[in-house]
C-alpha cells in the first residue's frame, strides 16, 4: 500500500433526531484490540444508552467489523461502516451512541441517522494521507549545512531534528520515491562531503 488515509485525531458530535440524541465518536486506532478498548470506553462511558453502535476498518489483515448493538440488522453498523468505506478509511473506529427518544425512526430514518452520527464524527476530525517515507540521518560539516537546508525543502523533506556537535546531523523523512534523487542532489551540491543514512521507512503524513 503505497500511501492510505485515516483521522489524526480523535473527536466527537451529536444532533437530536426525532427526540432521539445520537452522539457521534471517531478515533485512530492501528489494531483491533485498540478499537475494541475503544468502543468499551465509551459503552462505560454511556452505560445508561440505548445502544452502542460501532464500526472499525484496520490496515493489518484487511480488518472490517460493525455492530447493530441491538438495532434492527443493517440498520446501524453496517450503515456506519459504510461512511468509513465510502471515505476510504482505514485505521479507523467510530461508535455512534443512542439515547431512544419515544418515537421510531424506521428503516430508513436509522440509516440516515447513523450515516449521519459517523459522518459528523469525522468531520470534526482530521482525515489525512499517510505515505511510504524513508527517514534519513543525513551528516555534514558546518560548511555544508546551508545546502542541505536549502536543498531538502525542494523535496518537501520533513525535517524532525538537528544535531550540532562537531558536525551537523540532520533528521529527515522523505517521500520513498524520492530518496534517490534527493540522495543523488546532496552529494552532487556537497562535493561528496556529506553522508546520508537510511534509518527506517513508515508511513508519514506529509
Amino acid at each position: 500500500m503505497k500511501e492510505y488515509k485515516t483521522v489524526e485525531f480523535e473527536s466527537k458530535d451529536e444532533f437530536v433526531e426525532k427526540k432521539s440524541r445520537f452522539i457521534g465518536y471517531v478515533k485512530p486506532v492501528k489494531t483491533q484490540e485498540e478499537a475494541t478498548n475503544f468502543i468499551n470506553s465509551i459503552k462505560s462511558k454511556h452505560w445508561d444508552a440505548t445502544h452502542n453502535v460501532s464500526a472499525f476498518v484496520l490496515r493489518e489483515n484487511n480488518i472490517q467489523r460493525s455492530s447493530d448493538d441491538g438495532e434492527p440488522s443493517g440498520t446501524a453498523g453496517v450503515p456506519t461502516l459504510d461512511v468509513l468505506l465510502k471515505e476510504n478509511l482505514v485505521d479507523v473506529c467510530v461508535v455512534v451512541t443512542r439515547y431512544f427518544g419515544g418515537i421510531l425512526l424506521g428503516t430508513g430514518g436509522l440509516v440516515h441517522a447513523y450515516s449521519k452520527g459517523a459522518s459528523m464524527a469525522l468531520a470534526n476530525s482530521e482525515i489525512v494521507t499517510m505515505e511510504v517515507a524513508d527517514s534519513l540521518k543525513i551528516s555534514c560539516d558546518y560548511t555544508m549545512y546551508g545546502i542541505i537546508s536549502s536543498v531538502l525543502p525542494e523535496y518537501e523533506a520533513i525535517i524532525r531534528n538537528t544535531e550540532y556537535t562537531d558536525s551537523v546531523c540532520v533528521f529527515a523523512d522523505v517521500r520513498t520515491e524520492l530518496t534517490d534523487s534527493l540522495t543523488a542532489k546532496l552529494i552532487d551540491k556537497c562535493n561528496g562531503k556529506v553522508n546520508i543514512e537510511k534509518l527506517a521507512r513508515g508511513y508519514v503524513e506529509f
